[in-house]
């Protein structure tokens, strides 16, 4: 398969191509900052260039089998989330509905029936906004007329960590152990992702994962 991963620098975004080569995938990486990138491969290409330029979203889709957007917006970029969401369903419609898989958050997970994680009263207050902000990306695309994406919410608690390669699958709730925790390595997490994008279970889906 040949795969073009933005967000190629971020701690999710280098797993991910990582995990993509190890399985044999072509892989384009692409950041504002591919410099970065350490990794070398033969199934490698590195591409420096903007999420919100949509004809080069169109551009790097257009033959391509997936588009991975692990894009980590940061405090100074929360406002253009919405932007970066359009433009990446545009592009991938666009090159002709290249299917388009999104890192997400796990705010937006219930928790209780009518509560989500962002909105318990434990939720951190310094991660709140961020939060938000992908719980409105995600409900945006559900009101979109798009239907080639798939979201992936991660583990309450998402760390560097190496693959275990054993984890549990869920949709709408948050998934959490027998001890309450909810937790699942970067690893994981790009396996999950990489085993959805071999065989789409999701499309205009959400999912998420933990131990």
């Amino acid at each position: 398969m040949k795969i073009v991963v933005f967000g190629a620098t971020g701690m999710i975004g280098h797993r991910i191509v990582a995990d993509a080569l190890s399985r044999g995938h072509e892989v384009v990486a692409v950041s504002r900052n591919i410099s970065k990138l350490a990794q070398e491969d033969k199934n490698l290409t590195k591409k420096s260039g903007d999420i919100l330029d949509t004809k080069f979203v169109t551009e790097l889709a257009k033959g391509a089998d997936a588009v991975i957007s692990a894009h980590g917006p940061g405090k100074e970029e929360i406002s253009k989330v919405p932007a970066i969401i359009s433009s990446l369903l545009e592009g991938t419609h666009a090159a002709g509905d290249t299917k388009v898989y999104f890192v997400g958050g796990a705010g937006s997970l219930k928790v209780a029936p009518n509560l989500d994680l962002v909105d318990a009263p434990s939720f951190p207050e310094e991660y709140k906004e961020v939060a938000l902000v992908h719980r409105n990306a995600l409900q945006f695309m559900r009101n979109s007329k798009f239907t080639h994406w798939t979201y992936l919410s991660p583990a309450a608690y998402i760390y560097p960590g190496e693959k275990a390669g054993k984890y549990r699958l869920g949709t709408e709730e948050l998934v959490k152990d027998s001890e309450g925790n909810s937790k699942i390595s970067v690893d994981d997490f790009a396996d999950a992702m990489l085993n959805e994008v071999e065989n789409p279970k999701h499309l205009g889906k959400r999912f998420t994962l933990a131990y």
